[in-house]
């Protein structure tokens, strides 16, 4: 299959009260009709790849191409073959749904018969018929974000951008998403999703980067990477913190990977569980120890995250803007502002 992105050594570095590395030589290929999941917390990186790629800011350095299209030399053109949901909705609350999807239309300069066509189909598509002539206002959180996403499908792109997209949603709105990504990726879309949601990127990804601090610090299938962790992961809550303590020191001993101590809860990653867990509960009960629950599961891609990074995705990173000049501050409101245009400034009708 062909390579739809292909990203080689790219940087970026923001120079504010201080220097910040946000991309160190960022380097993944993500493979024509297929989801490629960019993984992890908020300020290791995402976003600002998700820019460059799709041309809102230039890199410092190596190169990236969407579709064999460089996407600093042919930007415009690289802009005619994508599409963005980005953070912040690109659909306007006075508008209603039909409406708002016909204004991106005209706004790509497609013929009106096409747009009109095209909008009775994204709303259906998107389970969003009934409310179509109700303005957006009226729309729950799911809706907008579906309408958003619909947004973005108007000119019919070859390669989907999706910044975090089910963020702030409920489950059952974050679920009708992933169907709806799931059938244009069947349809032979290439996306590239950024999430924070272990979740997410395991049922929609069929590759997959763990990125931190602009480092790409792991890549291959969800699969791959639960398999190379370990086969099972035990799970033993204490009474105390010092009996955590305790409990750390004795898995410590029992197996290839160190134990993870947060507050009450223990965990470690072992090779053979069932005879691991057996001579856990002796040593533990030959020191004194009585757990409150112990668990064994398979481990998830959050167990990946938290061994590759030592902490979880959920983790907060310090605010960016405490880095910024004024100035600064005022270009990333433009580049938030361009970020919600670029759904509606993609290509030509072909």
């Amino acid at each position: 299959m062909s390579i739809a992105i292909e990203v080689d050594n790219v940087q970026k570095t923001f120079r504010g009260k201080r220097e910040v590395r946000a991309l160190d030589g960022v380097s993944f290929a993500v493979t024509e009709g297929t989801v490629f999941g960019l993984l992890g917390p908020n300020g290791s990186g995402k976003t600002t790849a998700v820019r460059v790629l799709t041309t809102i800011l230039r890199p410092d350095g190596g190169s990236a191409h969407v579709l064999g299209n460089d996407v600093t030399k042919k930007s415009a053109l690289v802009r005619s073959l994508i599409g963005l949901a980005g953070q912040y909705a690109a659909v306007d609350e006075n508008l209603t749904g039909r409406e708002n999807l016909q204004m991106v239309g005209k706004l790509n300069h497609l013929p009106s018969s096409f747009v009109a066509t095209r909008a009775i189909e994204l709303l259906d598509q998107f389970n969003l018929t009934d409310a179509g002539d109700r303005p957006l206002k009226t729309y729950s959180g799911g809706m907008r974000r579906r309408l958003d996403l619909a947004a973005a499908l108007v000119a019919r792109p070859t390669v989907l951008f999706l910044d975090e997209p089910t963020t702030g949603l409920d489950p059952q709105s974050r679920n009708d998403l992933w169907e709806v990504i799931e059938r244009l990726v069947g349809g032979g879309t290439t996306v590239l999703l950024t999430t924070q949601y272990l979740e997410e990127a395991d049922r929609l990804a069929s590759t997959l980067a763990v990125i931190d601090h602009g480092k790409v610090i792991a890549e291959g299938t969800p699969q791959s990477m639960k398999a190379n962790f370990g086969a099972t992961v035990l799970e033993v809550s204490l009474p105390t913190i010092d009996d955590a303590q305790r409990t750390g020191a004795i898995l410590d001993g029992l197996g290839s990977h160190a134990s993870v101590v947060n507050g009450t809860q223990v965990e470690v990653t072992v090779d053979n569980g069932p005879q691991v867990a057996m001579a856990a509960l002796r040593n533990l009960d030959a020191d004194g120890i009585a757990p409150q629950t112990f668990n064994l599961r398979e481990p998830s891609l959050d167990d990946v995250f938290l061994s590759l990074t030592g902490h979880r995705t959920e983790v907060e990173e310090a605010d960016e803007d405490d880095n910024l000049t004024p100035r600064q501050k005022r270009k990333k409101k433009r580049l938030a502002d361009l970020e919600k245009a670029l759904p509606i400034q993609t290509g030509e009708y072909a």
